[in-house]
């Protein structure tokens, strides 16, 4: 979506597993590009949260209007001219493409590793998602694929690792 100069505004997802790292890393490159950051994670409905810390996985129905709601942030930022990075699992690609329908245009950072790891690092944190889901997460996930805007980043490194790679890919493919 071009904003009122002419200019094309940014959406960068940073996704993955619940655990991986997405919020770190999304909160660093909005920080070092000036982009608006969002938590997705913030919009679910209680309903959403209630039945994940109960320990039962979503389905695609229970996603449905959190993703809308995504990418109506998203739209909303791109006709103010805003660019954004979003810290969102976007599991299937059916999920990415919602997110893409938000309005300009929209890059994927996935962080993959190990699930060991991961369950280390959601064990160490205070989240309403347990890791008993992480398996349920594994299974839903889709790599991203060949004609998606995106790259792999491997969570086993420190997250300025992350970000350096992360902005090198950005700057040569989307701004």
């Amino acid at each position: 979506m071009a904003t009122e100069g002419g200019a094309t505004t940014a959406h960068i997802v940073v996704m993955g597993v619940s655990g991986s790292g997405k919020t770190v890393l999304a909160s660093l490159i909005a920080g070092r590009l000036g982009f608006e950051f969002c938590e997705a994670d913030s919009f679910h409905p209680a309903s959403n949260v209630e039945k994940m810390s109960q320990g039962t996985p979503l389905t695609d129905e229970d996603r449905a209007p959190w993703l809308e709601a995504l990418a109506t942030w998203m739209a909303d930022q791109a006709a103010a001219g805003r660019s954004t990075v979003m810290a969102c699992s976007a599991l299937k690609r059916t999920y990415r493409d919602v997110l893409r329908s938000g309005g300009g245009e929209v890059a994927f950072i996935h962080l993959e590793g190990d699930p060991d790891l991961i369950t280390e690092r959601m064990k160490a944190r205070e989240h309403f998602m347990p890791s008993s889901l992480l398996q349920s997460q594994l299974d839903t996930l889709e790599p991203l694929q060949a004609d998606e805007l995106g790259i792999s980043v491997s969570l086993h490194q420190a997250p300025e690792s992350e970000l350096s790679q992360s902005l090198d890919w950005l700057r040569s493919r989307l701004l």
